[in-house]
């Protein structure tokens, strides 16, 4: 069935450009107060829900191989939204075999908290009982209106090999310029089993028209691959229209739109929780609030963990790569406990600048393969995938009794990282495909031995 969207294309397309260009020049002097408005509701018209079921976005559960998290929105009347899912056919008739399931409904109206808000309907399905290491098939919608078929491939329950990409900071200039980083992303590795988004997605925190931007982004990136998200500074602001109450607040989309697990600390529901893949536990800690609750969860979750891998990912670094800042708190209470647990990897972003490097237990002497160095705690990535960027903090990370050993400023980039047994391989690319860092880490008799170069 072909459904004709109605509304005149050719002149909303027109009005689609003007406010595209205005999300970059929205703030140049040349434009008048009353271009300015009129802009403004053409990006607010772009933003706005219809119809037609747009947002699609997949979320990781605890459970990758046997479950799945979908969310879409329309526009805010519609109080009826499903799934249909079938196993993926090679030809057109696999949805013959295809399952309904009803969605949970959230109403969201951002009119009076941000110059841009407006009423939406949000849809939230948690399909369980998958196949392990299938492939399937999947729409949104209604009886009136659904979504393209996408797909998603849920993770084996044996252990294999895992591959995931990771990003920092989309932040700001996020269609115009981010874009080709998650695409190029992409590219490089499609069969990604999840994409971790280390804080700072939006610079507006209650931004209808900055949400819009990351999901055209990434678009059916966004709908194949399935998110692990942390909130930033960013996703934690105070409203635009009323500035008094309760001062800054989880954005007001993130819940409606993700559907990430619920297994961490109360009040911090979907922005702290675990994932588990068969050799890997992803742990991800909401660095805005709450740091000590979350270490004493922390210690549980780490020390009932028997995976051979574990990553954690949070937005305020361990250790700074900008000029200017510095994290305390989470090097006195998170710290000692990635060094107690061997944690492998910590994903982070927040400073726009690249900086990785790692706690050795004798940073000056080589193992005996003459390569290699025995890693105390995880090796700490700072990166930036937006178009923000800050001056790198020249005096490295020694004072911490950490070597730096790569940097890099004024670059966009991108991180993918597989793992395959006892070998853990990570690569940074820029958004041309230049390769700009490499490193592995290889278990070994219960050491972590790092290699700067594969």
């Amino acid at each position: 069935m072909i459904i004709i969207i109605n509304r005149d294309f050719f002149s909303f397309c027109i009005k689609l450009f003007l406010g595209i260009f205005l999300i970059s020049f929205q703030h140049n002097s040349l434009f008048s107060q009353k271009q300015k408005n009129e802009l403004d509701a053409i990006i607010k018209e772009w933003a706005a829900p219809d119809d037609f079921p747009d947002h699609v976005i997949l979320s990781a559960t605890k459970d990758p191989s046997t479950s799945i998290g979908i969310n879409w929105r329309t526009e805010p009347t519609n109080k009826v939204g499903f799934v249909e899912i079938a196993i993926a056919g090679d030809g057109p008739r696999f949805g013959r075999k295809k399952i309904r399931q009803y969605a949970k409904r959230s109403f969201l109206n951002t009119e009076g908290s941000n110059l841009d808000g407006f009423e939406s309907s949000y849809f939230e399905v948690k399909i369980e009982g998958l196949k392990p290491n299938t492939l399937y098939a999947y729409r949104v919608g209604n009886t009136k209106f659904k979504s393209e078929w996408h797909q998603f491939k849920t993770s084996n329950n044996k252990e294999s090999p895992i591959s995931f990409l990771y990003v920092g900071d989309a932040q700001n200039y996020i269609l115009s310029l981010w874009s080709r980083v998650i695409r190029k992303a992409y590219k490089v590795a499609p069969d990604a089993d999840f994409f971790i988004h280390a804080g700072d997605l939006v610079d507006k925190a209650h931004s209808e028209s900055e949400w819009n931007e990351w999901f055209a982004a990434g678009n059916f990136i966004h709908s194949e691959i399935p998110a692990i998200a942390v909130p930033g500074n960013h996703e934690y602001q105070r409203t635009e229209i009323e500035q008094k109450g309760d001062g800054r607040i989880l954005s007001l989309q993130w819940q409606p739109q993700f559907s990430l697990p619920k297994n961490g600390p109360k009040s911090l529901e979907e922005t702290c929780y675990y994932v588990d893949y068969p050799n890997l536990r992803i742990i991800a800690l909401n660095s805005n609030v709450k740091i000590k609750l979350q270490a004493k969860w922390l210690r549980k979750i780490l020390a009932e963990n028997e995976k051979k891998w574990t990553v954690v990912t949070y937005h305020h670094p361990v250790f700074s790569a900008s000029t200017g800042r510095d994290n305390t708190e989470l090097r006195q209470y998170w710290k000692p406990l990635f060094d107690q647990y061997q944690v492998d990897l910590a994903l982070q972003g927040h400073d726009h600048t690249y900086a990785r490097g790692a706690v050795y237990e004798n940073p000056n002497q080589l193992d005996r393969d003459g390569k290699s160095k025995i890693v105390k705690g995880p090796v700490y990535v700072v990166s930036v995938s937006g178009a923000k960027m800050y001056s790198i903090n020249e005096k490295g990370w020694d004072e911490f009794g950490a070597k730096r050993e790569k940097a890099g400023e004024q670059i966009q980039l991108f991180q993918h990282i597989s793992i395959d047994g006892d070998l853990l391989k990570y690569k940074s690319f820029t958004p041309t495909g230049r390769l700009f860092d490499s490193f592995q880490i290889l278990k070994d008799d219960g050491k972590n031995k790092l290699n700067n170069h594969f």
